[in-house]
């Protein structure tokens, strides 16, 4: 194994996140907090252990492979979550250290479940920092890191494979640095569109720039108590809208960009995606009908949760652990279904269903003609067997994770409705559950070897598990 340039990456990854975080100090200054100087301080040891790092590869090769594309993401997020914690401690918002890397945890995984019982009490730095870090893990830092970081042989794919979600990842361009750059301008450009429909809706500019950062990177870290609750309807529909977008695989925009509209409508996942999002509002609506004064209100508050949950945002605007058993079922079933691959979106992801249903659809078909010959097919193209076979590894792995998440669990002895939903909750990156950990209440209720178990499963969930479990895996470390 290259252990070197896994270390130069570690190094970067620890300058560009002291580089990140001058942004809630500009916070702090304009503000006048004295939490300042918990991040000047995360800034200082972040450069002190990244710069000699960073320089230190030297003469070391630069080229390397997926065993190192997959490690090398796996821990810059580890140690990405870690130092980004060390603000919520340093300046006493959180600080219990377990507690603080929870948080931030689910802020760069895009997961948004808080331990946090009230938010709006925050210094404006924190809460800055904390939406934040929802921005810059829903397209991945590496994917940042790959437009300006300069790999020898073109492995930098194994960067991008491991960190991007969805069952395979293709390149937009031939380079794998111009598709890193063009995924953040539009990331970016997209961002900027919402921030200013919401200043439109005469939403403060802090509060915009936190919304627009957690509905983004589909996280859901609100900076108020109620999280979208109290805003106007014009303001829940704009995010409930922009979290649909930003749920959408990111080749559609680029379709647009390149004036080849045409091609989105060959996309067979976002046909899929559109369609469980349209059948859900609908179902629901008209389920919770007798909770609000008018039908069209039921529609408006079923697609804000439709579009939250499905996205695995985690935005609220009600209490829908109060809705009827149909519509909670459906909303635990689309926490499973997540968004589209190619999305910030978390969750199993559509495109991975919509292979498991056809996967499932091609064998009853060979009992019943074993000499055909059948292919599996995704937007009018073959689907390769590695494919296929990396849907169905996932799967596997997935429900094992989350079984053996949800036993453990229960050692907190806490219900099971609680439970079950916490790890739903974590390991799709959505945030709120049901039970004691719904839409108004908190995490902050488990123990704090129940808290290492949803940190993992959040981490696992966010890099598509694969590159985690590398972790612990002896051979991975052979000649590091």
């Amino acid at each position: 194994m290259n252990g070197s340039i896994i270390l130069y990456i570690l190094g970067v990854i620890l300058n560009v996140e002291a580089i990140l975080m001058v942004l809630p100090c500009i916070v702090a200054l304009v503000y006048g907090e004295p939490e300042l100087w918990a991040f000047l301080f995360t800034m200082t040891l972040c450069l002190v252990v990244g710069v000699p790092l960073s320089i230190w590869r030297g003469r070391h090769k630069r080229a390397f492979y997926t065993r190192e594309g997959f490690v090398a993401v796996a821990l810059s997020w580890i140690i990405l979550s870690f130092m980004g914690a060390l603000p919520f401690v340093f300046s006493g918002a959180i600080p219990h250290l377990i507690d603080a890397v929870f948080e931030a945890v689910s802020g760069f995984t895009t997961t948004g479940a808080s331990i946090l019982p009230e938010v709006e009490s925050l210094p404006r730095c924190v809460l800055f920092w904390r939406s934040f870090t929802h921005w810059i893990g829903g397209m991945g830092v590496l994917v940042l890191i790959l437009s300006i970081l300069p790999l020898a042989g073109g492995y930098n794919m194994s960067l991008m494979k491991a960190e991007s979600p969805g069952p395979s990842v293709s390149k937009l361009v031939p380079r794998v640095r111009s598709t890193a750059k063009i995924l953040y301008g539009m990331y970016l450009l997209i961002t900027v569109i919402q921030f200013l429909f919401l200043l439109v809706g005469k939403m403060p500019v802090f509060e915009a720039l936190t919304t627009a950062f957690g509905t983004a990177g589909t996280g859901g870290f609100g900076v108020k108590n109620d999280s979208m609750a109290s805003y106007s309807p014009y303001l829940q529909n704009v995010v409930t809208i922009f979290m649909i977008l930003f749920g959408v695989n990111f080749n559609a925009y680029f379709f647009i960009f390149t004036k080849r509209p045409k091609q989105i409508f060959k996309m067979e996942e976002l046909r899929y995606y559109l369609g469980i999002i349209a059948a859900a509002i609908v179902v629901i609506a008209f389920n919770i009908r007798s909770f609000f004064p008018t039908l069209g209100k039921a529609f408006q508050q079923a697609a804000f949760q439709v579009a939250s949950i499905i996205t695995t945002t985690g935005f609220a605007t009600t209490d829908f652990d109060l809705w009827p058993a149909v519509s909670k079922t459906i909303l635990v079933m689309l926490m499973f279904v997540g968004a589209c691959a190619g999305s910030t979106g978390g969750g199993i992801k559509v495109s991975r269903l919509v292979i498991l249903l056809k996967t499932i659809k091609k064998e009853i078909s060979l009992f019943l003609h074993p000499q055909s010959v059948k292919k599996i097919n995704m937007d009018g193209k073959s689907i390769g067997d590695e494919v296929v076979n990396s849907v169905n590894v996932f799967i596997i792995t997935y429900f094992i994770i989350f079984s053996f998440s949800v036993l453990l669990m229960g050692f907190d002895e806490l219900d099971l409705v609680t439970n079950f939903t916490a790890v739903a909750a974590t390991l799709n990156n959505i945030g709120p559950g049901f039970g004691l950990v719904g839409p108004t209440q908190n995490f902050g209720i488990f123990t704090d070897s129940s808290k290492l178990i949803l940190i993992f499963d959040m981490l696992a969930g966010r890099l598509e598990i694969i590159p985690l479990l590398l972790l612990f895996v002896p051979e991975t470390w052979k000649k590091f």
